[in-house]
């Protein structure tokens, strides 16, 4: 049930006055449309802001949906904000989209690989960072600091990663059982970490963390794996071929397919509900825009 345009403004105005005097909580945002916030709310992350880019459309209200978009290794949130602007205007969804920096999240193993060890090409249980300092962590507190600088009643938001971004969310899928998102959509990874304790990390889940999460947390919430029909370009820039990833198929619809498929048969294979689904874009190829509207179209 959405409330007045003007009840939800005094709403707004009455908890952004109740935040306290750092100045990160007193960022206020526009009533309606969009603009963009530093986060800095996270203790571990507190000198390294991840700048939140966001719209909230005219019809929406307390219980309007959150859709979380994290970017690709172009770490341009601006412009996935920017390309999403009429779809949730259209379809009437609040867009979340943190950006993370290189300046703060160099490389692919502080994005990508989530940080998950000082190395994570090169894995050994000595070398697990603090369970803390894992990029993906700042999701869940990032989404709470939102509902107070928005007003949003939403208990859980959906989120969406493309490419690179979509490893960090495939890995957050795995990694963080008690994870506050509602939908996760993966979309276009260059590369999986299968679900799999046998393979070793970050091909899979040997030696990390995620191989002693129960199954059922990740094989049992809803997931959307997705990929431009398009996408099959085995030398597509940043495409990764090593004998692991080229295991996976030798482009990423081969290879989404192949993350779904081996998905499905261990889930299958420990009698586990696998409410997994899998999608191709039509006449798509790799491309972050169409992807992320793609996908606004299969949650909204």
């Amino acid at each position: 049930m959405y409330i007045h345009r003007w009840s939800f403004f005094i709403l707004l105005a009455a908890l952004l006055a109740s935040c306290n005097g750092d100045d990160n909580a007193q960022g206020e945002l526009e009533m309606y449309g969009s603009g963009e916030y530093n986060f800095t709310s996270y203790p571990p992350f507190a000198q390294k802001p991840v700048k939140c880019f966001y719209h909230i459309p005219e019809n929406s209200g307390v219980s309007t949906p959150v859709f979380m978009a994290v970017h690709g290794a172009g770490r341009d949130g601006r412009a996935l904000r920017n390309a999403l602007v009429n779809s949730a205007n259209q379809k009437n969804f609040i867009l979340l989209v943190p950006q993370f920096s290189s300046e703060y999240f160099p490389g692919s193993n502080q994005f990508n690989l989530a940080n998950i060890f000082s190395n994570g090409e090169n894995p050994a249980e000595t070398s697990t960072q603090p369970r803390e300092d894992w990029t993906f962590q700042v999701f869940d507190p990032l989404f709470q600091d939102f509902k107070t600088r928005s007003g949003s009643a939403e208990a859980r938001y959906d989120i969406f990663g493309h490419s690179a971004g979509a490893q960090l969310v495939h890995r957050f899928l795995q990694f963080e059982p008690d994870a506050g998102f509602n939908r996760l959509v993966t979309s276009a990874a260059g590369w999986y970490m299968l679900p799999d304790p046998e393979i070793q990390f970050p091909y899979g889940q040997a030696l990390s963390p995620a191989a002693d999460v129960e199954p059922q947390f990740y094989f049992e919430r809803t997931v959307y794996v997705v990929v431009g029909e398009s996408d099959t370009d085995p030398d597509s820039f940043n495409l990764r071929h090593t004998p692991e990833a080229d295991a996976q198929g030798l482009n990423r619809v081969d290879r989404a397919q192949y993350f779904h498929e081996r998905s499905s048969f261990i889930a299958d294979s420990l009698s586990l509900n696998f409410l997994w689904q899998y999608h191709e874009a039509p006449e798509t190829g790799h491309n972050s825009s169409a992807m992320a509207d793609f996908a606004a179209g299969l949650l909204y």
